[in-house]
């Protein structure tokens, strides 16, 4: 019970969080790989939108959808609905290096992303 309560504690502050606002053009005229499950591409975009706020020098992010676990949920953190969980493996391109990192992403309502989350190795 203590678990439970410590996790939703813990999700509720990342979803009290400020919302980056999204930016839907395209960086670059390079071709982009698009993620096999729409729930991914936009985890993926979401995420794309905020670390780049942050920093600059990512170029992409690569999720390893062999590896990948997208679970049902119907839960709740707070009043927010949960519908979808991905969680894997997920590797933030630099010019400087490829560290692998775990990925947490998040889905409510309509699809809408509430969080997406990137642990340091």
């Amino acid at each position: 019970m203590l678990r439970k309560t410590a996790c939703a504690t813990a999700l509720l502050a990342f979803l009290a969080a400020p919302a980056l606002a999204q930016d839907t053009s395209p960086a670059s005229s390079a071709p982009v790989e698009k993620p096999a499950s729409p729930e991914l591409a936009a985890c993926k975009s979401t995420a794309m939108a905020a670390l780049t706020a942050r920093e600059p020098e990512i170029k992409d992010i690569f999720i390893d959808e062999d590896g990948l676990t997208i679970a049902v949920a119907e839960t709740k953190v707070e009043t927010t609905p949960i519908t979808r969980i991905l969680m894997g493996e997920a590797y933030l391109k630099t010019d400087k290096s490829d560290k692998p990192r775990r990925f947490l992403c998040l889905i409510g309502e309509k699809g809408k992303v509430l969080l997406t989350f990137f642990t340091q190795r």
